[in-house]
């Protein structure tokens, strides 16, 4: 099933339930998929363009959600913490660090990697495997913790 038919149907149960938080954001979604089909390219949205689209997203709101914790603005930051968590159920399910690392030492040694100089090569390649299973942030930590 598409994101586009999974977020009507997942519009339409959360109005039926009242879940405002479930709303707003799939709301969100929608509009960002509507702007992405006419934004004149005419390019079709793939499952990874739909998967980094929900991880933009998800980027969006965590950087709100740092910025409100930061001014210590508990009611701006719960509705982040919502949007997030109904955001994460149109992901594939998240890796942790250990099953990163094991992929990340994988691809070292494929690429034969010796220091710093090669982390573009290795980021090149994770974050093509890992694409929608770990973010970008957690990715690179791990290659300069493997490679430094």
């Amino acid at each position: 099933m598409s994101l586009e038919t999974r977020i009507t149907t997942d519009l339409k149960a959360a109005m039926k339930a009242k879940d405002q938080a479930a709303l707003r954001t799939i709301r969100a979604v929608k509009a960002q998929i509507l702007l992405l089909k006419t934004d004149g390219t005419g390019k079709e949205l793939d499952e990874v363009g739909e998967i980094k689209l929900i991880q933009k997203l998800v980027k969006q709101r965590q950087d709100s959600l740092d910025i409100f914790e930061k001014q210590e603005r508990e009611d701006l930051a719960v509705k982040e913490r919502e949007e997030i968590e109904v955001l994460k159920r149109y992901l594939p399910e998240q890796l942790d660090e250990a099953a990163i690392t094991e992929i990340v030492k994988g691809i070292i040694a494929q690429v034969g990697a010796t220091g710093m100089k090669d982390m573009g090569k290795v980021m090149g390649m994770a974050s093509g495997k890992l694409a929608g299973k770990a973010d970008g942030k957690t990715i690179a930590a791990i290659v300069k913790g493997a490679l430094g």
